[in-house]
């Protein structure tokens, strides 16, 4: 008799592009080693009782800020502790250099190391980094990032042009630039990306991925919603950096992307128009892979609600009609990855007015309650489609798949096991995270987590997060250029 270190026992397993069945999982080490209708309890040396839960893999959030406005390693703890509780194992966070994160500028060949060394014993999940490139000596080191340090998808902000993130005039001192982050640098970039996603296809390429809104109209657009206030604060937010100038800035990197054939990720959609803007430079620039992404708060905020100043955020909360339509594209297959767009903004941050607060705020918690409830339970989404966006489409186009994001034999025994009926209502508490508020306060969810596997290691169950600092591991990527698989 085969033996394993664990078997997870008596779940339905949400396979990814296949369906769902019931199957017992068995694991030795770190990996999946076996996958069957019935594996004895006495092969195991644990046994994981799945029973009456939904077993997906290990949750993939590709979009969150560790560090952003809180210690970086601190952040990297708590908030990995967060990704522990709602069934995310791996989180790809973004990174760029100014102040806010490490404060400082420079080389990533020299800052880069650093962000490692403190990462190293402080992340619960698995972990890695996009960059933002603010620098023509940054746009150099392209190929030594994804060759030697494990990073193959890179970040370029739009609003970073001439507005810094409150909204004003940018000051150059707040990004410590020494250039210029115009359309032509972006042309520069992409141009690069391009290169080395030739170079590297055969392991999965690289990717930019576009901040989307143009800050020359949101400071026209602004001026006159200042002039002009609703009341809704969240409203006149939305207003004031309205769908149309999103749909405008996706447009201007679909025309670069075409013509450099860069590959691109357009990130957090959400308005209408942004969507039509991504479908139609998906449609327009075939051959060259573009990613549409959502937010869990686009698809489950909007400014019809009162979420005050608590719900600011770039891009803005749209309309309950702009929610409806990003589900649609969701249902569609036009948005092929959900994540959280996750910063742990303490509230002592977003004291003083709509302009001024900083942006942004935690949300990765409600990962599988939003897409199950809003998702399966209210739009009729499959569970097997809830998998892919949040587990298996989010592997594959950042270079994680198959390590990550799926139930394969060889992979990674990265799994969490979901009571899709169970409903809680919010609070704070639960959330996990070091943020002292949530916007969620109060809402009811159905679909909550009662255990999350690392690489084989229960890292949350039943209410409590028993992983430790230090448990996750750094992934480069691709995962097939550096011998993961």
């Amino acid at each position: 008799m085969q033996h394993f270190d664990m078997v997870v026992k008596g779940g339905s397993l949400v396979v990814p592009r296949f369906g769902v069945v019931k199957a017992d999982i068995g694991l030795s080490g770190e990996k999946i080693s076996a996958i069957a209708a019935d594996i004895p309890e006495a092969s195991a040396s644990r046994v994981l009782d799945a029973s009456g839960c939904m077993v997906f893999p290990g949750a993939v959030d590709s979009h969150l800020h560790v560090g952003i406005y809180r210690q970086i390693g601190e952040d990297a703890t708590s908030e990995s502790t967060a990704a522990a509780s709602a069934g995310i194992t791996t989180l790809v966070s973004y990174f760029r250099t100014g102040s806010n994160y490490l404060n400082k500028s420079g080389t990533f060949r020299e800052i880069f190391p650093e962000l490692l060394d403190i990462s190293r014993d402080a992340y619960i999940t698995d972990y890695g980094y996009h960059l933002a490139i603010m620098s023509s000596e940054q746009l150099r080191e392209i190929d030594w990032l994804i060759g030697e340090a494990g990073v193959s998808t890179f970040k370029y902000y739009m609003f970073y042009k001439t507005l810094d993130l409150s909204g004003s005039s940018r000051s150059d001192s707040y990004l410590m630039l020494k250039e210029s982050l115009d359309l032509g640098f972006l042309y520069r970039f992409m141009s690069e990306v391009a290169r080395v996603h030739d170079k590297y296809r055969e392991f999965g390429g690289a990717s930019l991925s576009v901040h989307c809104e143009n800050p020359e109209i949101i400071r026209v657009t602004m001026e006159d919603v200042k002039n002009n206030p609703s009341g809704n604060a969240m409203k006149d937010y939305s207003d004031a950096r309205p769908g149309w100038e999103e749909e405008l800035a996706i447009r201007e990197v679909g025309v670069i992307a075409k013509r450099t054939g860069c590959p691109v990720n357009l990130l957090h959609l959400s308005s209408r128009e942004a969507v039509d803007a991504g479908r139609q430079v998906a449609a327009e620039n075939k051959g060259i892979p573009t990613l549409l992404e959502a937010t869990l708060h686009h698809l489950h905020m909007s400014y019809e609600n009162d979420y005050g100043m608590l719900g600011k955020v770039n891009p803005p909360v749209r309309s309950s009609a702009d929610v409806e339509y990003l589900w649609n594209a969701v249902v569609k297959g036009d948005i092929r990855t959900v994540v959280s767009d996750h910063s742990s903004n303490p509230s002592n941050l977003r004291k003083g007015d709509l302009w001024t607060i900083m942006p942004g705020f935690g949300g990765l918690s409600l990962m599988f309650p939003v897409m199950i409830t809003e998702g399966y339970h209210k739009r009729g989404v499959p569970l097997t489609r809830i998998a892919e966006l949040v587990c298996l489409e989010p592997a594959i186009a950042h270079n994680l798949f198959p390590k990550k994001g799926s139930l394969v034999v060889g992979g990674d025994g990265d799994l969490c096991l979901v009571d899709i009926n169970e409903e809680r209502t919010v609070t704070n508490a639960m959330m996990h995270s070091s943020q002292d508020y949530t916007p969620a306060e109060g809402k009811s969810f159905k679909g909550w987590v009662k255990a999350t596997v690392l690489r084989g290691r229960v890292i949350y169950e039943n209410g409590t997060v028993v992983g430790k600092p230090g448990y996750g591991q750094y992934i480069k990527r691709p995962v097939r250029l550096h011998g993961y698989v």
